[in-house]
């Protein structure tokens, strides 16, 4: 790798840099560089130190990004929309934000053949064309060749055609570094890249629940290169504690902030030696097991409270109106890790108690979906479930009376509760339907 040294984690407790300094605007490529600072790395943009306050989204509210403190987002493709993606660009300056580019790059579990030299070929060269589209747009922060290319591979020859990617950016873009983003890693794997690879300037990690693990697995690896924290979030579905029936049990948005400031402080902002900074994910919404579980935002545009709590890392200062805090939802009682079971029919009660600091006047929804069946990896796309239509009310405080569907099967109740100011605060549990069983 360029510029590799060996450098111990400084483990403060302080944020990694100050607020971000929004650059003016430029007429052509702004340089950026990862340079030898010390004991460790920084990043400059423009000769300046460049600390990476990010966010993944491809389409997300970039204005507010910016208003809460960002300095930057990634994305996973820049697609075949050559007008979309200047736009895309061209929105990022205005708001003063740059843009870390993610080029898709064919992964081995989606059937792209690295024994194929005319596949891979055929790659480099459409791979070049989208380097030449944009890399003098001032917006543009680095390069991603391609995500998760590690997780179930088994041929190490994508390494070589990493290498080859990142050699072919550097000659037509001496700008910007290059780096790829991995789902975890070990030292078998860091070897295959430093070999295979040596011309990345960076790697992305990627880490959700097991983010604490962060520095151990970077000794472990012998990785002393700068990196930057490319996704990272809340406890991912697939390591959260499950149902009796196997259905993961996803946090209420409360937690996941109270999270998100204890995985980044504890982790991302202590590395001020080889960490550069990270980009939270995501900053808009999707469906991966369930409709709330990633996003930090509703799909009816509502700010949660994670938004909130990334606004206070990355500048110090809470939001004068704050997003509604909530506790885990409950049937009769039940929290989700109780499995809870209902007879069809049944008459039950459903609580998701909420707080507004402001006092504001909360406004309640309560709906059902059937259970997601994806078994979906590495965030491809997913379908929302059904929803279920529930006989149902919901009382003054909030609580919701309903009756179990009448078809045995998984499902999943969801609480929202909004302010009125564009914020909201969910909850959900999953549940199953089982006709009871004779004694």
């Amino acid at each position: 790798m360029r510029a590799v040294m060996t450098c111990l984690l400084a483990l403060a407790t302080g944020l990694a840099s100050a607020a971000p300094v929004h650059q003016a605007p430029a007429d052509g490529p702004v340089p950026v560089r990862i340079e030898r600072d010390g004991d460790g790395y920084r990043m400059t943009r423009g000769g300046q130190p460049y600390y990476v306050h990010g966010a993944g989204s491809a389409s997300g509210d970039l204005e507010q990004l910016a208003a809460r403190g960002g300095n930057s987002f990634r994305t996973w493709s820049t697609g075949t929309d050559v007008a979309k993606v200047r736009a895309m660009l061209d929105r990022a300056q205005r708001n003063g934000l740059t843009v870390a580019m993610g080029l898709a790059v064919g992964k081995e579990r989606h059937g792209f053949d690295y024994d194929d030299p005319q596949a891979v070929a055929a790659q480099l060269a459409a791979l070049r064309q989208e380097v030449r589209l944009y890399k003098d747009h001032p917006a543009v922060l680095m390069w991603l060749v391609g995500n998760e290319l590690n997780l179930e591979y088994r041929n190490p020859k994508v390494w070589d055609a990493v290498g080859q990617i990142a050699d072919m950016i550097h000659a037509e873009d001496p700008h910007h570094p290059v780096m790829t983003p991995l789902a975890g890693f070990d030292r078998t794997l860091i070897d295959r890249i430093k070999a295979r690879a040596p011309s990345l300037d960076l790697i992305g990690v990627q880490l959700y629940g097991d983010l604490g693990e962060l520095p151990a697995k970077l000794r472990a690896a012998d990785w002393t290169g700068p990196y930057i924290v490319t996704e990272w979030g809340p406890t991912g579905h697939w390591e959260s504690p499950l149902t009796a029936w196997g259905a993961p049990v996803e946090d209420d948005a409360s937690r996941k902030a109270a999270l998100f400031q204890q995985r980044y402080r504890g982790v991302i902002a202590a590395d001020t030696c080889q960490g550069l900074g990270s980009y939270v994910f995501l900053w808009g919404h999707k469906q991966e097991r369930t409709p709330t579980w990633y996003g930090l935002f509703l799909p009816t545009g509502e700010s949660t409270p994670a938004v909130d709590a990334m606004q206070q890392l990355w500048t110090g200062r809470w939001p004068a109106n704050r997003v509604p805090s909530i506790e885990p939802a409950r049937i009769d009682g039940r929290l989700a890790i109780d499995s809870v079971v209902l007879a069809p029919g049944g008459a039950h009660q459903a609580t998701a108690p909420a707080r507004d600091a402001e006092g504001d006047r909360l406004q309640w929804r309560w709906y059902a979906l059937e259970e997601s069946t994806a078994t979906s990896i590495g965030g491809d796309p997913e379908a929302v479930p059904a929803q279920v239509d529930l006989q149902a009310r919901i009382d003054a405080d909030g609580r919701l009376h309903f009756t179990a569907p009448a078809r045995p099967g998984h499902y999943r109740l969801f609480a929202e509760v909004r302010d009125g100011h564009g914020h909201a605060a969910y909850a959900n549990i999953p549940f199953r339907v089982a006709p009871r069983q004779a004694k």
